[in-house]
């Protein structure tokens, strides 16, 4: 049986270099995401169609939703606390601030409150990248020697977290303890390797699938629990970069894109390219929970 499609409508004509991170904010009922590489962090609010960003003074990959009220800012040397109404940003801890090459990449809040976070060289070097946990406040390193990571995501019960190398297009399943730390070895899960398109951010949804984004091919894949692909959402831009469900039932998805890298032909040819995409597929998604620091 041929996978349902759907088509991903322009939400914000936004046009980032590098769109990343959407994250629902319920508190607000707004949507964020940032455009790493021009240090702004964007938002809007789906029920009023309000929207805007922040000029922020460092490269950012992710705004998440802290329990105490606010904002975390996953950045490129800091995690900071964001306060929206005022504008105002408290550094909160370093994050790899002795190593210039990188930057912050993919982090999503897990099962327990805790944030797992990433690291990338800022050109992509080999092997530059990290993967870390955040828990009660304190940054333990989980893998090192990645390129891109990314697809970060966690099954609703806290069994599984997902994760993948972008550069090797294999998505990594790790089996998790009852305290959402990693035991034994993540394995191979879904090989996108010889797929066009390369594994990029991912969400999971209330039934347990996994939406992956696939960077280059202008396109989001649902997954099963088999890492099967079962539905397709189809994007008129090609670096489609990294989905997640917002709105009061969680019944939209939107999905962050970017223009790096293009050339001025690209350009004319994706001229919507960056912006904030959006579809409806009557499937929810699995609501997040927030930050908590201690």
């Amino acid at each position: 049986m041929r996978a349902p499609t759907w088509k991903a409508d322009l939400a914000v004509d936004c046009r980032c270099t590098l769109g990343e991170g959407p994250q629902w904010d319920v508190a607000s009922q707004r949507l964020y995401w940032c455009d790493i590489l021009e240090k702004q962090l964007h938002w809007l609010s789906p029920s009023t169609g309000e929207k805007g960003y922040y000029q922020l003074d460092h490269r950012v990959s992710l705004a998440t939703p802290l329990e105490e009220g606010g904002l975390l800012l996953v950045g490129e040397n800091r995690l900071s606390r964001f306060d929206p109404g005022s504008g105002s940003v408290e550094t909160f801890c370093d994050f790899e601030a002795d190593n210039p090459i990188t930057r912050s990449n993919d982090a999503r809040v897990d099962r327990h409150g805790s944030l797992w976070l990433s690291s990338m060289g800022k050109a992509a070097e080999k092997g530059a990248g990290s993967l870390y946990r955040l828990h009660r406040g304190q940054l333990t390193l989980l893998r090192s020697h990645l390129t891109i990571p990314n697809a970060i995501c966690f099954s609703e019960n806290g069994e599984f977290a997902w994760f993948t190398d972008t550069a090797t297009g294999v998505v990594m399943r790790w089996a998790l303890d009852s305290d959402g730390w990693p035991t034994g070895e993540p394995l191979p899960w879904a090989d996108f390797s010889s797929a066009p398109g390369n594994p990029d951010g991912a969400v999971v949804d209330s039934e347990g699938c996994l939406w992956l984004a696939l960077w280059g091919a202008g396109q989001v894949v649902r997954l099963d629990h088999d890492g099967q692909i079962i539905a397709r959402v189809e994007l008129p831009v090609s670096q489609s970069s990294c989905p997640a469900f917002a709105g009061p039932d969680l019944t939209t998805l939107y999905i962050t894109t970017a223009q790096e890298g293009f050339s001025a032909a690209q350009l004319a040819q994706e001229p919507t390219a960056g912006s904030l995409y959006a579809v409806d597929t009557g499937i929810a998604g699995l609501a997040e929970l927030p930050l908590r620091l201690a």
